[in-house]
């Protein structure tokens, strides 16, 4: 029996040097958590308030820092009190990080930021959202179209929702001095529902 054990220890310690090992250290470049067709509400007083959808989420909780990545791209939407659909923001790709004391989104890729409420369009190429002081802003290039005039440059800063944004170096932008004091400028197609349709029998 003291043979058979001993001839066995012989052959593990000869193929130790075989047996594959796992490094894992490598585990961070593997997500902890994957979440299809990700769709997120946020309710304030009942109402949504945000809601975030995505194709694929993929979290990553093993690095020092943990985040989430959207790598088949994202939408966010921004409802006021009311529930009126006001500003909606579409990304390529997009990347959570939370920390202590912040929380930033982070979008890449034909990033299109519409306030449905204003008629405004921006485009750019990378956007940072800082959700807790609730700004969005560039350094990147950035397009900005209203019913009233065109501007582009490169910075931007905003509220989240877009209302009053500021692109901090413009170039070969316009506006429209004059217009018939009659004319309509915009109207939110978005949110309105149509006229109220009375009943015949009424």
């Amino acid at each position: 029996m003291v043979a058979v054990t001993f001839v066995i220890a012989i052959i593990l310690y000869s193929c130790k040097e075989d047996i594959p090992t796992t490094d894992f250290s490598k585990d961070q470049d593997y997500p902890t958590q994957v979440v299809e067709n990700m769709r997120v509400i946020q309710f304030s007083s009942g109402i949504p308030a945000y809601i975030v959808e995505a194709p694929i989420m993929e979290r990553f909780s093993t690095v020092e820092v943990p985040y989430d990545v959207f790598p088949k791209g994202i939408v966010l939407k921004g409802f006021t009190s009311d529930g009126l659909l006001e500003t909606k923001i579409v990304a390529d790709y997009a990347k959570h990080i939370v920390q202590a004391r912040e929380e930033i989104w982070e979008a890449y890729g034909n990033v299109v930021i519409n306030n449905f409420l204003k008629g405004e369009k921006m485009e750019t190429d990378t956007l940072f959202w800082n959700r807790l002081t609730q700004r969005i802003y560039t350094h990147s290039w950035v397009r900005l179209t209203t019913p009233e005039f065109f501007m582009q440059g490169y910075g931007m800063e905003s509220d989240d929702m877009a209302r009053n944004a500021v692109i901090k170096n413009p170039y070969d932008s316009y506006a429209i001095i004059t217009r018939d004091s009659t004319e309509v400028l915009y109207r939110d197609t978005i949110n309105f529902v149509g006229p109220l349709i009375r009943n015949r029998d009424e």
